[in-house]
């Protein structure tokens, strides 16, 4: 296991993401670790017609933000 500080993660974030794909990563946070997971699943069609765009998130999150700040 590779164990990085959040610093070196911010400067080199391709390689300890490439490198996540093939041994485990754990990123020290404090007196934390924090584990970087590689999931095997690839996004399908299905995801993507349940997914919204920028906008309508934008639309959604503005009439919340409405209804907090009168």
């Amino acid at each position: 296991m590779i164990i990085i500080s959040t610093t070196e993660l911010r400067a080199e974030q391709k390689k300890y993401l490439d490198l996540a794909e093939k041994q485990q990563i754990a990123i020290k946070r404090g007196n934390k670790l924090i584990h970087m997971v590689v999931k095997e699943r690839l996004i399908t069609d299905e995801d993507l017609t349940r997914g919204i765009s920028g906008e309508e998130l934008k639309k959604r999150m503005h009439k919340r933000i409405d209804k907090i700040l009168p």
